[in-house]
């Protein structure tokens, strides 16, 4: 009889046994544990028992922290067979080995999977958090016939290990929540990569987002930002022919620390130090644009603080759109026609398709790698005590980052080399140079006369902006004629929409693809300089939440930006329209706001511009063919410097129901100004209801005061769009509206950075108190403006506010 059987049977057969409950850390054979009761580790730090996520009435067997204010739960039973019938289920032990959790007519909803039968067994939560199954009659407590340190769910605790034991091919790993109140397994992944040479992932399906690169024998070699664990934590990687294995562990045994893979896709590390009322984090990926897998595609390498982001490896030069390949191919002619280039401050690459050898010096493994043509890159292996070990790579070196670091050596074909072999060759070396020198003055002077003269005609008709404009890179100067072609001359059956800048068009280009034309009208308050900014700063931006601008056009008074066609056109034609908004639920609606919130930290902080945007509103949100929002309409930004978060202008231009109080009462801007926009924006998101002509059936005010009011009163869910109640998340949502109103509060230094907002979205974290957002009718602008000139668009007004007093 096979043992699944033999289990079955014997979990059926502890059903009719009568049972008595039982405190401590263990469960034995004799007893069972109900719902309602827990048992804890001896030391006090971890407890075992029934529970529901926020806002869920399903039940789950997990362990937590006992004594934390914060309920955190670092382990799940049964995250994919949740308890609907919290009186009929009991967890319990049966003979002969395992662990059970049975419900009403027997039903078996999980059962730990032990193949060794035992005729008395055990289950014991330890203080590590680890509940294990032992034999008590074996002398060695440490004989686990099962622990759930091997079966995890979304938390890597100190001394559990993830990896991959080779000869029984059992790979640990961790799969995040699919959502704050549902603990079933998710669609994102932290493993440590079981090929090659140890790094670990995050993986979402089959996609790698993030790689930390290889273990060096002192941390992994790409992530610099965990440098703050190093204090707190030591981290070991185990590397032979039995397996790859990765844990760390806690040098202060009060200090609590914890890892996890978040619904959202970010491996985060937290710590609870004596005397905390929070958990703090220390450690975030991926953080930054460069840390997504394979940016720069082959042989590229990501530069956070350049524009553009991505450039070529010395020696080798652009592939199409993404990536690079070798200017010189390799020759590989029993290795005596290549060499090596030293690299420094670089990520080292994948490691997926590469040989390690911890027994090798340098030397021998440039050697090694010189008689393997498919080697083109290698390294030491260990730097913990000196350099020692081999570590060579095979194929194209990707996903490299400009980072501190140990060297990397690149395979390149002989004539690449910037080297010589004496100074009489370095003497030759210096007056090529020289020659070249002498010679590039000259050949670029007559290119430089060549393109003016091509372009003197058309200067001719231009303004000066267009000659600067031309000078801006990825952007691409369009015939008027073209564009009149791709239109059907601007044909009223193509116009798409209309805002304060003038009309959109859709329209074709001769090589099939769809593009969306916004044409400045006649009467509009924004000019040359709105259309410089767009240019510039959508050139210089690089984000999957940012609109793609592909060029413009100057023709006489005629000024066109060409951008990507957004096929469902802007958040507003959906969540205003009572047709429409039904089919934005929940689930997009909150993947929207997540996408604008990151939009703009990248704005704020990740990009080497820093961007206010000045103007962010529902209808500067595209939605493309999957509903991703796009942030566009730059016309009104300002770039601030580094240290900088905020500046002061005389020219107050916006859309009304959007400025923050400072910004329109004083011309005070900051990125708390676009923090403000972005709240009101989620208010709306939520709700369904434009803020600017808000009314309420009661009561005259705008909507940040009203969702204020309901919070307030512990009623926020009355703000939710009636079209949404089916499919909502509760904890989301009112998340969300918390989040909106702290984003709007009356004094800047009140709302959070857009950093803490991406992070308050993320995880469930305690919020502060929202305080009174600031109140801003039509009539109490005016009291504050001397000058207004009104452009009237479909769907709102943008406004330029003069002089303010």
């Amino acid at each position: 009889m096979g043992n699944d059987v033999l289990l079955f049977i014997a979990i059926i057969h502890l059903v009719s046994i009568q049972k008595i409950c039982y405190a401590g850390d263990t469960i034995k054979s004799t007893h069972f544990l109900k719902d309602g009761e827990t048992i804890a580790s001896s030391g006090g730090t971890f407890e075992l028992g029934f529970f529901s996520p926020n806002n869920s009435s399903n039940r789950y067997v997990g362990i937590w922290y006992k004594q934390l204010p914060i309920h955190t739960v670092v382990w799940v039973a049964n995250r994919d067979a949740p308890i609907t019938n919290k009186y009929s289920v009991v967890l319990q032990m049966f003979n002969p080995g395992g662990l059970a959790l049975v419900g009403g007519n027997n039903s078996i909803f999980w059962h730990t999977n032990t193949s060794k039968f035992v005729q008395n067994p055990v289950a014991r939560l330890l203080d590590s958090g680890n509940l294990v199954i032992t034999d008590a009659n074996d002398s060695n407590p440490e004989n686990f016939l099962w622990q759930s340190f091997h079966h995890p769910t979304d938390t890597l605790l100190p001394g559990m290990m993830l990896g991959k034991n080779f000869h029984t091919g059992i790979e640990i790993i961790l799969s995040s929540w699919k959502a704050e109140n549902n603990p079933g397994s998710g669609e994102y992944k932290f493993l440590v990569q079981p090929t090659g040479y140890p790094q670990v992932l995050i993986k979402r399906g089959e996609e790698e987002v993030f790689r930390s690169g290889p273990w060096n024998g002192l941390d992994l070699n790409g992530t610099p930002g965990m440098g703050k664990l190093g204090t707190i934590t030591q981290t070991f990687v185990i590397a032979n022919a039995t397996g790859f294995w990765l844990y760390y562990k806690v040098f202060n045994s009060s200090s609590l620390v914890r890892a996890i893979i978040s619904s959202s896709g970010t491996l985060q590390f937290y710590l609870w130090a004596d005397g905390s009322q929070e958990w703090k984090i220390l450690y975030t990926a991926p953080t930054d644009i460069c840390d997504r897998y394979g940016y720069c595609g082959a042989n590229g390498i990501c530069y956070y603080d350049n524009y553009p982001s991505c450039s070529c490896l010395d020696k080798f030069m652009p592939k199409n759109a993404v990536g690079c390949v070798r200017r010189t191919p390799l020759s590989c002619q029993n290795g005596s026609s290549d060499g090596f280039l030293k690299y420094s401050g670089l990520k080292f690459p994948d490691t997926k398709l590469s040989w390690f050898n911890s027994s090798m010096d340098l030397k021998e493994c440039e050697k090694f790698c010189l008689k393997n043509c498919n080697c083109t890159a290698y390294s030491s292996l260990d730097i913990s005590n000196g350099e020692h070990g081999c570590l060579i790579w095979f194929g194209d070196l990707i996903d490299l980052r400009v980072l501190p670091g140990q060297d990397l050596f690149i395979r390149m074909a002989a004539s690449d080399l910037d080297y010589t072999s004496s100074s009489k060759g370095k003497k030759l070396n210096n007056i090529v140079k020289w020659t070249s020198s002498l010679l590039i003055v000259p050949l670029a002077l007559s290119l430089v006369t060549m393109i003016l003269k091509l372009y003197k005609r058309k200067w001719k008709e231009m303004e000066p902006v267009q000659t600067e404009l031309l000078l801006v890179e990825d952007q691409t100067l369009f015939e008027a004629s073209t564009i009149i072609r791709a239109t059907e001359n601007f044909s009223i059956k193509n116009k798409i929409g209309e805002g304060g800048y003038g009309p959109v068009y859709k329209g074709v280009l001769d090589d099939g693809r769809e593009i969306a034309v916004k044409r400045l009208s006649k009467t509009s308050t924004q000019g040359l300089e709105e259309f410089k900014n767009e240019v510039n700063f959508i050139a210089k931006l690089q984000l999957r939440n940012l609109v793609n601008l592909l060029g413009w056009c100057i023709k006489g008074e005629e000024m066109l930006l060409i951008y990507e066609y957004m096929p469902n056109k802007s958040l507003d034609s959906f969540i205003f329209d009572n047709s429409r908004r039904v089919l934005l639920d929940w689930t997009k609606r909150f993947d929207i706001i997540n996408g604008i919130a990151r939009g703009f930290l990248y704005l704020h902080q990740d990009s080497r511009l820093r961007i206010i945007h000045r103007d962010l509103k529902a209808s500067n949100i595209l939605l493309d063919i999957d509903m991703n929002p796009k942030i566009s309409d730059f016309g009104l930004a300002r770039s601030i410097g580094g240290n900088e978060t905020g500046a002061n202008t005389t020219r107050v231009a916006g859309t009304h129901g959007y400025m923050s109080p400072e910004y329109a009462g004083s011309g005070m801007f900051s990125t708390k100004s676009d923090v403000f926009s972005f709240g009101v924006s989620v208010l709306e998101i939520v709700s369904g209801k434009r803020n600017r002509g808000f009314s309420h059936q009661d009561h005259y005010e705008n909507l940040p005061s009203y969702a204020w009011k309901l919070y307030r009163d512990g009623r926020s869910i009355e703000l939710l769009d009636e079209h949404l109640v089916e499919s909502c998340n509760l904890t989301q949502v009112l998340r969300s509206i918390h989040v909106g109103l702290l984003c709007v509060q009356q004094y800047p230094e009140d709302r959070p950075s857009m950093y803490s907002v991406v992070q308050m979205l993320s995880n469930d974290a305690d919020l502060a108190i929202a305080k009174k957002p600031g109140f801003f009718t039509g009539r109490a602008i005016e009291a504050h403006i001397s000058t207004v000139e009104i452009t009237d668009s479909v769907n709102e007004v943008t406004i330029s506010l003069l002089n303010p007093r």
